[in-house]
This record gives structure tokens, C-alpha cells and sequence, in this order.
């Protein structure tokens, strides 16, 4: 029977390191990710908070896309991507088929994504074994934009730039109920860009001091909610399905200052150069 267990085990990680293998040529001829998530490298872009201790939760393997130091050892999937894991990763395999109970591994929780701190052979057994649920001590770092376990690296970037700007305009408590998502690199840089004119020109308008408070909350209800309105109302998101609402509000700032720009326009209300936008792209 040990016999027979020892035979298992190897054939077991033959087999993940077969999967490393594929994995990893496909990333290759499809430019994907296939590493997993750094925990210092999210912490540093996304500025997170904490860990809470959380307690021991059931938590879904497929949702564990990173690490705290061995990120590099196993792929994104959490296939083992060197032979020199063979040992230890076949005697935690050996404890599946002899239904050993191993202590729960440790996780810290960012957005929906589970990084290992320690565990990290469990995990991969877990996955090459089919387990759907894994026992885990849960620590969550708190966090001002969600991320999920397919994200990529470029989208670690543009919600880098989306923590910098909740943070200097404050948008996410002015107006909770706010969840700009943006694919464009420097979209959130060229918003505070807007909120910032904007400010000076309502404090032109109201001949006084406008708070950075009152700005953007003038700027999200009188210029950004008007253009996303005429955005969902005419259904052009369907035209461009891997584009976002706050991309399309960007390329309708971007349009309009070209036509005032380049044909002596005068720059339109929000609504009307949305509206505009619209009807030329339809």
C-alpha cells in the first residue's frame, strides 16, 4: 500500500509539472499572466491596510492567486514550476490519499484574492487533487478598489493610478455609491486633470472659494452622472464591449475639446456633448 501511495505521488506531480509546462506555453503564444500575484507588489500599487485577523474560513482555491514570498515557485494556476518542489510536495500529497488532516494554511485577503503566507504546497496539491474548498487562518488587508483573481498585470496599474485618485479627491466618500473602471493607463490622472478646471471655473462662476469636497461633487453630479446617463441610455457600451463607462466619458471630454480645438466650437454642456458623441458613433 506505501508502495503503491509513493507510486501515486509521483505520477501526481509528474502530472502538475505537465500542467506548469502547458500553462505556461500557452501564456507564452497568449501574452497571459501566468505568475502568481505578488503580495508586496499589490501592497506597494494599491496602498492596502492591515491585516485583520479574520479567523479560520472555508475559502474557494481558485480564488488563492498569489503569494507572500514564493510566488515565482508556482504558476498562476498554482502548479508547481520546479522539480526541486518534488519532495515536499509529494508528502503533502501522500496525507491526501492517507486523509491526514494537515493544519489550515495561511491566507491574507485582498479585494477577492486569497495570497499565501504559508501553505503553499497545500494549495497546489489542492488544485492538482480538484479540491474546490481549502481550510485557511484568513488575515484581510483593507483595500479602497476591488481586485479578482484573474486580474492582470496592466490592470494592477490602472488600479494603482484609481487608489491615488479616491485618495486625493476623496470621491469614494463623497459619493459611495461611485465606482468608476477605467482600461485607459492615464484615465484617472486626466480626472483629476478635469476636477481640478473644474473647480476654477466654478469658483469664476460663484465668485468665491470652492472646497476640493464641493468640486468633486459638483464635477461627478453635474459633468461625469449627465455623460454616463446619455452613455447607458443609448446602449453604446455594446459597440464596445471591452471599453467601461468612464472610458467612453473620457473619449467624450476628448472629442469635444477637439471640436473646440480644431473648429472653433464653443464647448457644449455635458449632456449635449454626449449626446453628440453618441450620434456620431452610432
Amino acid at each position: 500500500m506505501s508502495e503503491d501511495i509513493h507510486s501515486k505521488t509521483r505520477a501526481d506531480f509528474s502530472q502538475a509539472r505537465f500542467k506548469s509546462f502547458i500553462n505556461q506555453a500557452f501564456a507564452v503564444l497568449s501574452g497571459r499572466r501566468n505568475t502568481l500575484l505578488s503580495y508586496d507588489d499589490v501592497k506597494e500599487k494599491l496602498r492596502i491596510g492591515g491585516p485583520i485577523y479574520r479567523g479560520v474560513k472555508t475559502v474557494r482555491v481558485d480564488q488563492i492567486a498569489g503569494s507572500l514570498n514564493r510566488y515565482h515557485e508556482f504558476d498562476s494556476a498554482f502548479f508547481p514550476k520546479q522539480d526541486q518542489l518534488a519532495s515536499r510536495w509529494q508528502k503533502v500529497d501522500r496525507a491526501f490519499y492517507e486523509d491526514i488532516h494537515l493544519p489550515p494554511v495561511v491566507l491574507y485577503k485582498v479585494g477577492q484574492v486569497y495570497f499565501v503566507v504559508d501553505g503553499h504546497h497545500r494549495v497546489s496539491v489542492a488544485r492538482a487533487q480538484g479540491q474546490e474548498y481549502i481550510e485557511a487562518e484568513v488575515r484581510e488587508c483593507a483595500t479602497r478598489v476591488n481586485i479578482t483573481a484573474n486580474i492582470r498585470p496592466e490592470d494592477l496599474e490602472i488600479l494603482g493610478s484609481k487608489v491615488n485618485f479616491l485618495e486625493r479627491s476623496g470621491l469614494d466618500k463623497y459619493r459611495p455609491q461611485a465606482n468608476i473602471k477605467l482600461t485607459i493607463p492615464d484615465g484617472f490622472a486626466r480626472m483629476l486633470e478635469h476636477i481640478a478646471v473644474h473647480r476654477y471655473f466654478m469658483g469664476l462662476d460663484f465668485q468665491r472659494d470652492i472646497s476640493e469636497r464641493e468640486a468633486v461633487e459638483h464635477w461627478y453630479d453635474t459633468v461625469y452622472s449627465p455623460i454616463v446617463a446619455v452613455i447607458r441610455q443609448s446602449g453604446l457600451l455594446d459597440e464596445f464591449p471591452d471599453k467601461t463607462e468612464g472610458d467612453l466619458y473620457l473619449w467624450t471630454l476628448d472629442h469635444q475639446h477637439y471640436l473646440a480645438r480644431e473648429e472653433g466650437q464653443p464647448l457644449q454642456p455635458p449632456q449635449e456633448a454626449a449626446q453628440r458623441f453618441v450620434e456620431e458613433n452610432e
